[in-house]
């Protein structure tokens, strides 16, 4: 920024004294020719030795052709012979941030400031030299004093608005966004409608979810062809934020048509980037992967290719492939931000969590308090943070039964493999009609096991001891599972189950123990088709045996809010039929359709609203309609604590037993009663 200023000011000085002959050297030195410079001078030198300008614009020409530690060692040798001289130090000073010196030129220009408080140049190269160093609140006070001794210098008025660039970008890192606003839009004071400004205001306003505003600054960039481009790209990104997926690939393939026919290679990479991932965006994964293959033969062992590719992978379930292609963006660029905290996703989503936490503070080495790399490692603190969860609920159904019941549950992680937890379970429930009153009080304590990733071991062990009148039992209950994902976007659980049926006080006086053995998987697609079924087999206490069969085919309608709808089977048989005590037909069956939606209400407010409707058969009974429904509202009121309200309605298999048509209306509290995982110290990652 300050090399023109400098050597104007140096030919000013001393071009009265210097031979007329160098002035093609000066003109060289002028345009950027440095090469040329030092060998122009260097020849001059050899038949004018003593020339203190040929030395110093030799001196200058073999720094800024790359050389800059010879150049300081040339400066170094001048002052030896001109102790003091002004022209000799302000070169000799720049020489240090030819070489990226900073904090080497930072008491050099102190001491010449102080000595010569009025020299401009002097006070701009101190100002530009704390500005390298970021220590931009100085900068900003030194540049103003040197705008103060030339008010209409445009050098100085062009390092002021990188300096408030890098002022806002600090801001900015630091989540202080009005401050970081606040500056860039002083720029348009110096230089109306900036483009680097515009630019800067722009992805301010998407960080922050102002779409709208990131918009506006987008169009009034597109003031070229090339720009117009720029800008829908921008454009594009803004309607993604915003969640208007469809709208976003309509922009992009308006502005990839445009960037062919500029013919501008660099552009033309950016463009098909935000077209591509527009189609990852929008689920059309099968033209995103035609697209990138075809780029790839064009552009091979590129960075936004790679990127592109890792994208795809984590889309579509598969990142194995997207650590593959993250690795080879950091093999190009180790420093890069989308391979540093893309590998971290990647990682956390092939469920290597300790590697992922490490490759997230790599990230923030790099890129210091870049925020999505803190969001991500936050996330992770809040998936291990020890909890405390209450849940409590009333209940009661068409056989005049009534329950209330609240269980408190106590979960610590204590590694990202292992954890544990205690919950206590009471349930008290009451027959308006008999009269009948019983208890049951759980106590349970479960450990969970990662074996592998993606393969969790989780056992739940206790005791069950219910009262029914002046009668008491205890009894053991145990519960195990295994949850494995055997191949890409499919989930397997395996479990047993011992458990005390508790519905109802007449279940609760018959002590009724069941056995459960049990399959569930669940398939999902790329397509938004998914499957789940369920099968489960039951040996009772009582002799009796239930199987039971659950599937149910659905589609994801939406993603933002989330709509799935399906169709729902169940056929259910018990070997003997007990219909005064329990729901216990020879077959049942039952065929329903079904929506689930969930969305937010807010940014700390989400809801969830699901319905099914059908018709079951119960032995050969005529068929009747089933209905069920259940809704909730959550509000996260911090970050470390959540409470939910719920209810839910049932009349499934109501026309022949009591006790299953009924409604339930709840309420849930999570609190993250530590602020960090138990684990993190020993992370090393503050």
């Amino acid at each position: 920024m300050i090399r023109r200023v400098l050597f104007i000011f140096l030919i000013t000085t001393s071009l009265l004294r210097a031979q007329s002959d160098m002035s093609k050297g000066f003109d060289m030195l002028e345009k950027g020719n440095f090469q040329e410079a030092e060998l122009f001078f260097g020849e001059y030198l050899k038949t004018d030795l003593d020339n203190k300008t040929a030395k110093l614009c030799y001196g200058r020409a073999v720094g800024l052709s790359g050389e800059p530690e010879k150049a300081t060692n040339l400066f170094s040798e001048l002052l030896k012979d001109y102790p003091g001289d002004f022209e000799i130090e302000i070169n000799y000073n720049e020489s240090y941030l030819w070489a990226k010196e900073y904090k080497k030129a930072k008491p050099l220009y102190a001491d010449l400031v102080e000595r010569n408080p009025r020299q401009f140049a002097a006070v701009l190269g101190y100002a530009n030299t704390l500005s390298n160093l970021k220590e931009y609140k100085s900068a900003l006070s030194w540049v103003e004093k040197a705008i103060a001794l030339q008010p209409e210098n445009s050098s100085a008025k062009t390092s002021r608005k990188f300096m408030r660039l890098g002022y806002a970008n600090e801001y900015v890192n630091n989540q202080e966004y009005g401050k970081g606003e606040q500056l860039l839009k002083e720029i348009f004071n110096d230089f109306p409608n900036d483009k680097d400004v515009l630019i800067n205001l722009a992805n301010l306003y998407l960080i922050t979810k102002q779409v709208d505003k990131a918009k506006s600054m987008y169009l009034r960039y597109a003031t070229t062809p090339k720009d117009s481009i720029t800008s829908l790209n921008g454009i594009v990104l803004a309607e993604h934020i915003d969640e208007n997926d469809k709208e976003a690939l309509t922009i992009s393939k308006t502005a990839t048509l445009k960037a062919i026919k500029l013919n501008d290679t660099k552009l033309t990479e950016q463009t098909y980037d935000r077209y591509i991932q527009a189609l990852i965006w929008n689920r059309k994964f099968i033209t995103a992967k035609k697209q990138i293959d075809s780029l790839e033969k064009h552009y091979p062992n590129r960075n936004w290719i790679h990127a592109l590719k890792a994208t795809r992978g984590l889309y579509t379930g598969d990142p194995k492939s997207s650590l593959e292609s993250y690795d080879k963006i950091l093999v190009n660029d180790s420093a890069s931000f989308d391979g540093n905290l893309g590998k971290a996703n990647a990682l956390f989503a092939a469920d290597l969590i300790i590697p992922a936490y490490n490759m997230a503070n790599q990230t923030l080495k790099f890129y210091k308090n870049q925020k999505d790399a803190k969001g991500f490692i936050e996330k992770l603190n809040l998936m291990h943070t020890p909890t405390i969860e209450e849940h409590a609920a009333y209940t009661f159904d068409n056989g005049n039964n009534v329950a209330f019941f609240t269980n408190t549950t106590i979960d610590v992680p204590f590694t990202t493999k292992f954890r544990t937890t205690v919950s206590y379970f009471f349930r008290t429930t009451e027959n308006s009609v008999t009269d009948n009153k019983a208890t049951s009080r759980v106590l349970l304590a479960g450990l969970q096991y990662k074996l592998f990733p993606k393969t969790v071991l989780r056992t739940v062990i206790g005791l069950n001891n219910s009262r029914f009148l002046d009668e008491a039992y205890t009894q053991p209950v145990l519960d195990i599972k295994l949850d494995l994902q055997p191949f890409k976007l499919q989930n397997l659980t395996l479990g047993y189950q011992r458990e005390v049926q508790s519905f109802n006080a007449e279940l609760i006086e018959r002590e009724i123990i069941q056995n459960h053995y049990g399959i569930n998987y669940n398939l999902g697609t790329n397509v938004n088709f998914g499957w789940y079924t369920q099968l489960m087999h039951t040996q009772q206490s009582d002799n009796n045996v239930r199987n039971l069969l659950f599937t149910s085919l659905y589609y994801n309608v939406l993603r933002k809010p989330a709509l799935k709808m399906g169709v729902n089977y169940q056929y259910i048989t018990f070997k003997d039929q007990v219909p005064t005590i329990y729901f216990s037909p020879e077959k049942y069956k039952a065929v329903e359709l079904f929506a689930d939606i969930r969305g937010k209400i807010s940014e700390k407010t989400t809801y969830m609203a699901s319905a099914a409707t059908g018709i079951q058969q119960v032995e050969d009974d005529p068929k009747t309609t089933i209905f069920r429904a259940e809704t909730s509202v959550q509000h996260q009121f911090s970050k470390r604590f959540s409470m939910s309200v719920y209810g839910k309605y049932s009349n499934i298999a109501s026309a022949t037993a009591a006790g299953f048509e009924f409604t339930e209306i709840g309420l849930k509290a999570k609190w993250l009663f530590l602020k960090k995982p138990l684990f993190y110290k020993k992370l090393n990652l503050d």
